[in-house]
């Protein structure tokens, strides 16, 4: 007997998609399967509130009523295997048939060799990471991307000594070009952490961890956060096809390449006309657009509007608010916001378009804004997540004063401006 939508990962991917069906007016059977135990939950909070003491664990659960809007929840199943041309999902449970499959199973940290360590990635691994915060030992963290920054605010507000060893010679290595991630290497000394960067980890160890000099590193504690990989083993021999980082490879309306199956997510890629490649976006926002655009395609059928849209992301850390909108190639021109003296951290030294105290980077590709990081500038990040969303021609000279709104950094502005 068929379940209608059967939706695999009760994160925020997932259950946006089911209620996102709800308000499209879809009224099949839909089954949101949930590998953990838990009712679902959001993911944001762990790092953001409840890691630092400012939140329950319970207070990340969906304040949603799953059972009022007729979404059937099925918690602790796993999902094994899928046989597309049957149309039945293969869980630790049972078996489920489906009408429609979407595969929301996000990712899963990537773990080093050696003694277990930490990781930052379930309310489960919240509660154990809070418990060792809470004994205020020494900590040692391995990565100091996004993740890690916020671990390492969390770990110093609770008093706890901490190192941070990260491969890349700047923090954001992955993320961000070495001169606009430099600032940030200060704001870890700030808060008291030692940041040893160019730093390779061989091994995890009961007590610590040795690096690859072979010098090692004493910790009552060692957490993980060099990044995380698609969930997507499950899928092999399914004939659904991944792509080059083991994602199910989407298409724009974020179809599988095999028919009523959708992937969304940090599991899923997708192709963007925008940029000119394909998209992998381990992002919140990125799971609440797609859910909204998966649901649209399936309730709506053809007509839809392809999914492409502005990457964006947003992180607390070291007191300042971090966000992130756009995507950069490597090829952009890097814009700063600002004077030289944006770069130790401290602002361009002016309150301009934002706080005095913040600094924002532009990326330009010609006359077209790529991507915008601001620093404490929360108008910086709207107004340039407004031009990228546009495509509207800007002037580059206008874009790197930070007295001038980015929203009044239009090249047809500058002109109008020119001719009074």
């Amino acid at each position: 007997m068929s379940v209608g939508v059967v939706i695999v990962g009760a994160g925020a991917a997932g259950v946006h998609t089911a209620v996102a069906l709800r308000e499209r007016g879809y009224t099949g059977s839909v089954t949101l399967v949930g590998g953990e135990p838990h009712r679902p939950y959001d993911r944001p909070p762990l790092s953001k509130a409840v890691l630092r003491g400012q939140g329950r664990p319970g207070d990340a659960v969906f304040d949603i009523d799953f059972e009022d809007l007729g979404i059937g929840l099925a918690p602790g199943r796993t999902a094994r295997a899928v046989v597309p041309g049957e149309r039945r999902l293969v869980t630790s449970r049972g078996d489920l048939a489906y009408e429609t499959l979407v595969i929301a199973t996000g990712a899963d940290p990537v773990r080093l060799p050696g003694a277990p360590a930490h990781v930052l990635r379930t309310l489960d691994d919240a509660e154990r990471l809070r418990a060792v915060l809470d004994a205020r030992g020494e900590l040692v963290i391995i990565g100091a991307g996004w993740i890690g920054a916020e671990l390492t605010t969390a770990a110093r507000e609770a008093g706890c000594r901490v190192t941070v060893v990260e491969a890349a010679g700047a923090p954001l290595g992955g993320a961000l070009p070495a001169e606009v991630a430099a600032p940030m290497a200060a704001w870890y000394a700030e808060a008291g952490a030692e940041l040893r960067t160019g730093t390779r980890v061989a091994e995890v160890e009961t007590d610590g961890v040795r690096l690859a000099d072979g010098t090692r590193l004493r910790a009552d504690a060692v957490v993980v956060g060099v990044g995380a990989r698609p969930a997507t083993d499950w899928l092999a021999g399914s004939g659904i096809a991944l792509g080059a980082r083991g994602e199910v490879a989407a298409d724009a309306h974020l179809r599988a390449s095999v028919p009523d199956v959708y992937a969304v997510g940090d599991c899923a890629s997708f192709p963007s006309a925008r940029y000119g490649q394909r998209l992998l976006v381990h992002h919140w926002d990125n799971a609440m657009l797609g859910a909204r655009a998966v649901a649209a395609h399936i309730a709506q059928g053809p007509g839809t509007p392809v999914y492409d849209p502005v990457p964006y992301f947003w992180s607390e850390q070291f007191g300042r608010v971090v966000q992130y909108a756009g995507h950069a190639a490597p090829g952009d021109t890097v814009v700063w916001r600002g004077a030289a003296g944006g770069r130790d951290g401290r602002g361009p030294g002016t309150g301009g378009a934002g706080r005095g105290d913040g600094w924002s980077v532009c990326w330009t590709r010609g006359d077209r804004l790529t991507a915008v990081l601001a620093v404490d500038r929360p108008r910086d990040l709207a107004h340039g997540r407004r031009l990228i969303t546009s495509g509207a021609a800007v002037e580059p000279r206008r874009v790197a004063d930070p007295d001038v709104p980015l929203k009044a950094a239009l090249r047809e502005h500058a002109a109008s401006t020119a001719g009074t």
